[in-house]
């Protein structure tokens, strides 16, 4: 992404009502280059997946944009969850990172360990339930924004198929196919969601393996919840639609991306090195969706039908308005048992332990 459109993210900021941490450099504004506070990202994937990732860096990129030489930001790409994870955390926080940011639900466990050692050090993870005094907790809703695409593949699959390539079988993924097969069976009940794991964030083979087997197996539109464009790509090359990951997605897909689930992360990273600089940085739990600005949807692909950009940007309106929440009654799981109950809607608890399959998804959840 280019600086213009660097910049153009952090203004987006005002729209959020944080326009005034872009001038947080006049906070320090007598700190030397010797006194930048440190900052690190540690990343899942390479910068360049063009999701998940890239979409992070994107946010360190705004970071480095507000607050100037008062901060100097690095990152670590393509760090696998586990063993290896520790050991980077470890090494940012030992090397005077003042603030790091764990990027990945893999990198709960050791991102607490480290912090255990590290306490004067604030660690943020990203999508994970674990808090402790000086680690937080942060994620998005990016459940609304599948439910928005859910209600548009309903309306333009002709066989009722849908593809899933999905990434691991975590409540967050899990959420995302529910989402989506609710929508979609809203306004066409005759649609099946079939969804290959591939056990990996980012994987462009198996990624765009697991989409050819799909669309081999019927489906005419193709979601994902994997960090690379390979599944857009193919669907491309094979004429079915897609939905892109964490980022705008259609320089891969320009005839058949239909739009993209896209994460705004820029405005939270500025507000939590604010909240560092100033001394008010505290453990919490933050979890936007819509109405925070924290997910958004990237524009509708020209070639779709008006009244199906006219039905998603209804529903993006009505959830981002808390009119409508995609986990609303009734629902009922696989075997038909009622999970929510007419009227009722799913509380935080339910959506962040989520580890079933509703109504409409074929197979099951992997042990």
């Amino acid at each position: 992404m280019s600086n213009l459109n660097v910049i153009k993210r952090v203004r987006r900021s005002v729209v959020l009502g944080v326009s005034a941490l872009i001038l947080a450099p006049m906070f320090l504004s007598g700190a030397n280059a010797a006194e930048k506070m440190k900052i690190g990202f540690v990343y899942v994937g390479p910068v360049g997946d063009h999701g998940w990732s890239y979409e992070h860096n994107q946010g360190r990129l705004a970071v480095q944009t507000a607050f100037g030489d008062v901060v100097k930001t690095t990152y670590v790409e393509s760090v696998p969850e586990g063993a290896d994870a520790e050991r980077v955390i470890t090494k940012l926080a030992k090397s005077g990172h003042k603030l790091i940011f764990t990027t990945s639900f893999g990198y709960m466990n050791p991102t607490l360990k480290v912090a255990k050692r590290m306490k004067k050090t604030k660690f943020e993870h990203a999508t994970g339930f674990k808090r402790s005094k000086n680690v937080t907790t942060y994620s998005a809703r990016f459940y609304e924004g599948r439910y928005v695409v859910g209600h548009m593949a309903g309306k333009m699959t002709k066989s009722n198929v849908i593809g899933y390539v999905a990434s691991f079988p975590i409540p967050e993924v899990i959420r995302g196919i529910n989402a989506v097969t609710l929508a979609a069976r809203k306004v066409n009940p005759k649609v099946q969601v079939k969804v290959i794991w591939v056990n990996s964030w980012y994987d462009p083979g198996k990624e765009a393996d697991a989409a050819k087997t799909l669309i081999d197996q019927g489906a005419d539109i193709i979601m994902q919840h994997t960090d690379s464009p390979a599944p857009v790509q193919v669907a491309e090359k094979r004429g079915v639609w897609s939905v892109g990951q964490a980022s705008d997605m259609s320089h891969f897909g320009p005839k058949t991306h239909m739009t993209a689930i896209v994460d705004n992360w820029g405005p939270y990273y500025i507000a939590r090195t604010k909240a560092v600089l100033e001394g008010k940085w505290k453990p919490k739990d933050t979890w936007g969706g819509f109405n925070t600005g924290m997910v958004q949807m990237a524009p509708y692909n020209k070639r779709l039908p008006e009244d199906v950009v006219t039905l998603a940007k209804s529903i993006h309106q009505g959830i981002g308005d808390g009119k409508i929440h995609p986990f609303t009654g009734p629902i009922k799981d696989q075997s038909g048992k009622v999970i929510i109950a007419a009227g009722k809607t799913a509380d935080d608890g339910m959506l962040a332990g989520m580890n079933f399959y509703v109504e409409g998804v074929v197979g099951s959840i992997p042990k």
